[in-house]
């Protein structure tokens, strides 16, 4: 269906940019509780994300599709690409190598033992192949979130796992610059997204700084993704918007409306990385506002976005398992040691 509207609101004039208006559809008429997490797999040209309270990890063919899914027994934050077939999936407070074959996974660290309430929510590969990932606490109540429970997590190529980030409140979106050297990330309950130092070559993070912060009327900030120009997008749950940030300034740039309110995470994809792709919830909305947005927790496709600023350098990156870091066309992976895993 078409775009509600696309509305150019730059703090700074100078930094605002003409955007051709986008045609959004929506391309997984599926009823999601929570779609997540969407990530553009190049090898197969389909899109992979996690549907949280379904308990599912979930991947689209946009030729004939087709939606197939694989249910875990914990709710799944976030799902990151291996190689053909692998994914290292986020359920619970534990990280696991998934194997679409076998729609078995094998476990490789549990955290936040001493947090019973606390899960995995949003996660992503970084530029050297460490796969990136947040626990938050379960909501108390409808809307409610004890604060101060969240760790940020990375996933190392020998299996450890180092937190970085502690006593935060929602730890969300999480992408990275294109020169690598500057990790962003939200954290939903503080309605902020933070910018700091990285080091790529370890993994550090140090140097925390805001680069902007929603209005509680605004909707919360939620998943996000880096173009190649460097300016964020971010979903903005309750708000029903997508909107692009300029690093630089902290200004926003412009604002995609959705024809969904519950809006959670975005991702470019399709053949040359021009498509927007943003998933939603139903989850949350009353039976009355469940029948005024029909389309709640379908995914949609937005195209006409700027193909110029659509795809980041860094791309589709690969979780990180073991040593080995090869190429495949634009998409980093890592190949697995077996013989680790067996031992």
């Amino acid at each position: 269906m078409k775009s509600r509207a696309l509305t150019n609101r730059a703090e700074d004039p100078r930094k605002d940019r003409p955007m051709a208006s986008p045609r959004i559809e929506a391309v997984i008429r599926e009823q999601h509780r929570m779609a997540e997490c969407p990530v553009w797999e190049e090898e197969m040209g389909q899109l992979v994300y996690v549907d949280i309270h379904a308990k599912t990890v979930c991947r689209w063919n946009p030729v004939s599709r087709e939606v197939q899914a694989v249910g875990l027994s914990h709710r799944v934050g976030c799902v990151a690409l291996r190689h053909k077939g692998s994914y290292v999936v986020a359920s619970g407070t534990c990280l696991g190598l998934l194997d679409w074959g076998t729609r078995q996974v094998q476990w490789l660290a549990w955290l936040d033992r001493d947090k019973p309430h606390n899960r995995f929510n949003d996660g992503k590969v970084d530029p050297a192949g460490r796969f990136v990932a947040g626990t938050m606490p379960e909501p108390s109540a409808p809307g409610v979130w004890e604060p101060r429970q969240g760790s940020l997590y990375s996933l190392h190529a020998d299996y450890s796992v180092v937190r970085h980030l502690e006593r935060l409140g929602i730890p969300n979106g999480l992408d990275w610059s294109p020169d690598h050297r500057t990790f962003y990330h939200v954290d939903s309950l503080e309605y902020c997204v933070r910018a700091y130092d990285y080091d790529v070559q370890t993994g550090g993070i140090e140097n925390p700084r805001l680069l902007y912060r929603l209005q509680e009327d605004q909707g919360m900030p939620d998943g996000l993704c880096v173009d190649t120009a460097g300016t964020l997008w971010v979903a903005c749950i309750d708000a029903g918007r997508v909107i692009r940030l300029d690093p630089e300034t902290g200004t926003r740039l412009c604002t995609v409306e959705m024809p969904v309110s519950r809006v959670t995470s975005c991702c470019f994809g399709g053949p040359d990385y021009s498509e927007l792709y943003v998933t939603s919830a139903a989850d949350g909305l009353s039976p009355q506002q469940l029948c005024r947005e029909p389309q709640a927790g379908h995914v949609f496709k937005s195209a006409g976005i700027c193909p110029a600023l659509a795809w980041c350098p860094h791309g589709p990156r690969m979780a990180a398992a073991a040593p080995g870091i090869t190429r495949r066309g634009q998409q980093r992976t890592v190949d697995l040691n077996v013989a680790r895993l067996t031992d």
